[in-house]
């Protein structure tokens, strides 16, 4: 994932419903999904159809934050990828999925996945399917997961899910599609809550950035299709224009920009990004980066180079309530600045 260049970053973020046996409609951003109760289950995702015949009794995840759906619902997976990036206790989980899985008395297996997936430690926990809504998988790995279990990938584009298709797409496949809208719903409302408590934030711009420190020569965002950038709107910021139109000629969900165009984001009031102090002060000592309004104006939420918050804006339905009062705090301190 792209952040792995933002200086150590690596980006490869409720309460328990109730088990229900069923199986219902859903879709996700194009019609995902159809079902009656008791009848298969089909789900169209950008790498192929997949029909699952029963609800499954046993959950694996892979990619990123898949396995938080599934525990958010009070399901245990039998084994997920073990996260480095963001867990400060070598653990191999984010806090709020260890203290899910302890809640519900689990013991996953965490694959490694730092050189890819791992198919035989995947294929000993025994899956009936496979989450990846939220993942980078290829056409050709999709394939080799198939033939581990039944395999639902991301709606349209790699590392480009929603955490609203995250737990469509996944409570779907595990038969919950009932109890995933009803977390959805669960997590609007919480999030309109905490938002309205900070009405300096209305009207204001926002967009989440990425740089190096000591690499002035470019800086980059993430476009709307990603969901750190979506989830911002969530948290009451508006798209800047800039965002937009990116968002509607990129390739992917991030765009690099060369320092001598910087004045691009001058339309963005308050900027989210992974650093520090230092890469703040490194910034507002640049000639061109110190021209953006709100580097001028120190409107930055800096999120920290590593650890559990950084990781938290990028959203599961787990880490939402877990991170959001400090995340929207920041953002609201920030739009204080806003000149």
């Amino acid at each position: 994932m792209r952040a792995r260049r933002v200086t150590t970053v690596a980006t490869t973020l409720v309460a328990s419903l109730a088990l229900a046996a069923c199986s219902s409609t859903a879709s996700g951003t194009d019609g995902a999904a159809s079902g009656e109760a008791g009848s298969p289950i089909t789900i169209e995702h950008a790498l192929g159809t997949t029909t699952i015949d029963a609800k499954p009794t046993s959950v694996a995840a892979v990619g990123w934050a898949n396995q938080d759906t599934a525990l958010a619902l009070g399901v245990s997976p039998v084994g997920f990828g073990a996260q480095t990036w963001g867990v400060e206790d070598g653990s191999g989980m984010m806090p709020w999925t260890k203290e899910k899985v302890e809640e519900l008395g689990g013991d996953p297996v965490l694959f490694d996945e730092t050189d890819g997936i791992d198919y035989e430690a995947l294929a000993n926990t025994a899956p009936d399917v496979i989450l990846a809504a939220y993942s980078g998988i290829t056409e050709e790995e999709y394939g080799t997961l198939s033939d581990i279990a039944d395999t639902v990938a991301y709606p349209e584009t790699a590392w480009a899910t929603t955490w609203r298709d995250q737990i469509k797409y996944n409570s779907e496949a595990m038969g919950l599609a009932t109890e995933g809208e009803a977390l959805t719903t669960e997590l609007e409302t919480l999030l309109d809550e905490k938002v309205a408590e900070y009405p300096q934030i209305d009207g204001k711009t926002g967009a989440f950035m990425y740089a190096g420190l000591g690499d002035e020569s470019q800086i980059g965002f993430y476009t709307s299709l990603d969901p750190r950038a979506g989830y911002l709107e969530d948290l009451g910021l508006s798209v800047p224009q800039s965002v937009a139109d990116a968002t509607e000629t990129a390739d992917g969900f991030y765009v690099d920009i060369s320092a001598e165009n910087i004045d691009q984001l001058n339309d963005v009031d308050v900027l989210v990004v992974y650093g520090d102090q230092a890469l703040l002060d490194e910034w507002q000592a640049d000639p061109l980066i110190s021209q953006i309004p709100a580097v001028q104006n120190g409107s930055v939420v800096l999120l920290g180079n590593d650890g559990a918050l950084a990781a938290s804006a990028n959203p599961s339905p787990l880490s939402i309530p877990w991170g959001v009062d400090e995340y929207v705090q920041l953002i609201a301190d920030a739009a204080d600045k806003v000149k």
